[in-house]
This record gives structure tokens, C-alpha cells and sequence, in this order.
């Protein structure tokens, strides 16, 4: 075997080239991390926003899109006397009539207005949407709205812009921001909360969207289902709100679909580029290792020194990918029409990108490996 030394030396007498096959596989590797943290965190938002407990009575037809959906003012009263099975925190029935609505916003200083999603709400609704906390201030009154705490990423402003005691404009009314509060890994956080009345004034609509129902057990979905079914007038749909949320998953697939292959191609050039460049470094090198080959050294002995040089590469540009993943990436929000994601690095992430960086090293070493190693012996001393 030849010794370790004998790859780190050559690695280092063409500082140059050395530098771009290190930046090639870093692109690949990075676009690896890249790819994998938005998938991930778009994925863990959406499937965390739905609770098993919550179902969501919404219009027959309306399945798709809460937003789309109209329903009777009354659904709310007659599923909470209806259904059986409803959670009763304090001694009313967890049943959320609400108004969701995707509109412009304004900031307080009007130099920014961007699309948010909207939710006209009672206070019931921190009962049934448990994962929702307040972090400052209160539930909105009447001319005053409660805020996420990752909205101003959704409107492409400073926090500082939607902290309590300032306002947003809406169809040219001012609101005061009473509260904010948190829902951590769910695309409510993104959300603006009205008082649901003057929602309702404001889009001029008597309907409301949806009622949400909270249930004590899982299980208790076939009464909201039975109930949904057996009230022909108000025609009326029960998803659960995990399978609601799960199914705009599957929506934005190909949106996730198109990361990986937009990291694939990129991938696939820097392969390529990288292949050229091991080929053109080995090419002026295949006398020399003819002359290994003829003092002694077997050819798989020269060909794993070879994958050493390109390993050795290709992981110092995982580390370097790495540095920059962590830098560059991690805790990164990222908004989408939904709401708001996080960017974060797994362990599922690391490996896949220590994974690419091998087959990297592996990839790039063995084209030139064939071509330094497939010739004839004395052919190869002449060249």
C-alpha cells in the first residue's frame, strides 16, 4: 500500500486546483444541506399544524381550501349542542366559529403592504387551538388585532414594526396591535388575528368560514362526521384538521420536488466540471504512476491512493459546506404563502450530505483512475 502521506502531498503541490475541487464539492454539498432543511421545515410545519383532537366543519366542496369556504353564522351554536364529545374547558363547549381571509396589510409607518393571512376569532379559540400561547399583551378587543410572532416575516418587516402598542392598516382602518402570541412549528404564528366582528366588517361578509371543534377523544370524529352528514341544510363537510393540513402537504410537493432537482442539476455540472478537472490533473501524472506500478505497487493499491486524494477533497468541502450550512441556514425563516418556516440541520441532513461528499470523492476518482491505470504498462512509461 502506498503510504497515506503520498496523497496529502500531491493534494498540496497544485494548491490551486486543490482549491477547486474543494469549492466544487462545498456548491454540492451546500445545496445538499439546502435542499434538505426547506423540505424538512416545510414539511414539519404543515403536518404539526393539525391536531388529531380538532376537526374542521367547513363547506361541502370547500375541502381544499378553508379560505373558499362559507358557512352559516348558526353552525357554530348547533354543533356545540349537537355533538357529543366536545371538550368543555371551563364549562364551554370548544367550538370555534371562524373567518379566515388572505388580504394586504399595512404597516404603522405605510411604506409596506404584503398579503397575510387573516383569522377572525373569539376568545374560545385559544381553548380550542391549545398550542397558541400569548407572549405579550392580550386577546384582541374590538379595533385591535393579535399578531403572530414570525407575521412580520410574512410582511417583510422589522419585529420592531409588530411589537404590542403599534399599529397595521386594513382596508383602511387602523388596528392596534394588543398581543402576540406564539404556536410553535405551526403555520399560525404567521397569522394575524382580528377581533372576528369587525373582520367581518371589514371583508363585508355574514358567512363564516369554518368552525373548528375540539374534541376530548380522537375517536369522537364519527359524531362531528355524523353530524356534518345528517344536517343536509347547512351542507356541511368534517375534516379532521391534521388530515386538512397533511393534505396542503401533498399540494406543495412539487414545490419540494423542485428544490432537489434543481440540486441535482446543479450537482450533476459540478460532477461533470469536476471529472474534466480530475482528468486533466491525472492526465500529466500517468508516467508516474506507471513507475509505481514497475517498482512494485499494485494497481489497486495505486487506485485507493488515487480515491484517498479525491476523498480528502471532497470531506474538507463537507466541512467547509458544513460551516456554511450552520452560518448561512440554521434558524433562517423562510415564508411561503401558508405562513412561516425555520430552517433547521438534522441529523438526517448531515448524514445525507456526508453521504454526497463520499460518493463525491468516489465518483470523481474512478474516471481517472480507468483512465491513468487501463493503459499497458510500457504504453503508459512512454507517454
Amino acid at each position: 500500500m502506498l503510504p497515506f502521506s503520498y496523497a496529502t502531498q500531491h493534494l498540496l503541490r497544485d494548491v490551486p486546483r486543490l482549491l477547486q475541487k474543494i469549492f466544487g464539492s462545498c456548491v454540492v454539498v451546500f445545496l445538499v444541506f439546502a435542499a434538505g432543511a426547506f423540505n424538512d421545515g416545510m414539511d414539519a410545519v404543515l403536518s404539526s399544524s393539525g391536531s388529531p383532537h380538532n376537526v374542521i366543519l367547513l363547506s361541502a366542496g370547500s375541502e381544499e381550501g378553508v379560505e373558499r369556504s362559507e358557512i352559516d353564522l348558526q353552525v357554530e351554536t348547533l354543533a356545540a349542542a349537537g355533538i357529543k364529545g366536545i371538550a368543555q374547558p371551563l364549562g364551554n363547549a370548544a367550538v370555534s366559529g371562524e373567518v379566515h381571509f388572505m388580504g394586504e396589510v399595512t404597516t404603522a409607518d405605510q411604506t409596506t403592504t404584503a398579503q397575510g393571512l387573516l383569522r377572525g376569532v373569539t376568545p374560545i379559540a385559544v381553548e380550542v387551538h391549545q398550542n397558541v400561547r400569548v407572549l405579550a399583551g392580550q386577546f384582541p378587543g374590538s379595533g385591535q388585532v393579535m399578531v403572530g410572532r414570525l407575521a412580520h416575516h410574512v410582511l417583510g418587516v422589522a419585529a420592531q414594526s409588530m411589537q404590542v402598542g403599534k399599529h397595521i392598516y386594513f382596508e383602511n382602518e387602523q388596528l392596534e396591535i394588543a398581543g402576540i402570541f406564539e404556536a410553535p412549528g405551526t403555520v399560525l404564528e404567521s397569522e394575524i388575528w382580528f377581533y372576528r366582528n369587525d373582520l367581518m366588517t371589514l371583508i363585508q361578509r355574514d358567512a363564516l368560514s369554518c368552525a373548528i371543534v375540539r374534541l376530548t377523544d380522537p375517536a369522537a370524529f364519527a359524531m362531528v362526521d355524523m353530524f356534518a352528514k345528517q344536517r343536509l341544510d347547512l351542507e356541511l363537510s368534517a375534516v379532521r384538521e391534521s388530515t386538512y393540513y397533511a393534505k396542503l402537504s401533498s399540494f406543495y410537493q412539487p414545490i419540494r420536488s423542485m428544490t432537489w432537482v434543481t440540486a441535482c442539476l446543479i450537482a450533476a455540472g459540478a460532477i461533470f466540471g469536476g471529472f474534466n478537472m480530475l482528468y486533466a490533473a491525472f492526465a500529466s501524472r500517468v508516467r508516474e504512476l506507471a513507475t509505481l506500478q514497475a517498482i512494485g505497487f499494485s494497481r489497486t493499491a495505486i487506485f485507493i491512493s488515487i480515491v484517498q486524494e479525491s476523498l480528502l477533497a471532497t470531506l474538507t468541502g463537507f466541512l467547509l459546506a458544513a460551516f456554511l450550512a450552520i452560518t448561512l441556514l440554521e434558524g433562517v425563516s423562510v415564508s411561503f404563502s401558508m405562513g412561516t418556516f425555520t430552517l433547521t440541520l438534522n441529523a438526517k441532513i448531515t448524514v445525507a450530505a456526508l453521504i454526497t461528499g463520499v460518493l463525491l470523492g468516489f465518483m470523481g476518482a474512478i474516471p481517472p483512475a480507468i483512465r491513468c491505470l487501463g493503459a499497458p504498462l510500457p504504453r503508459a512509461l512512454r507517454s
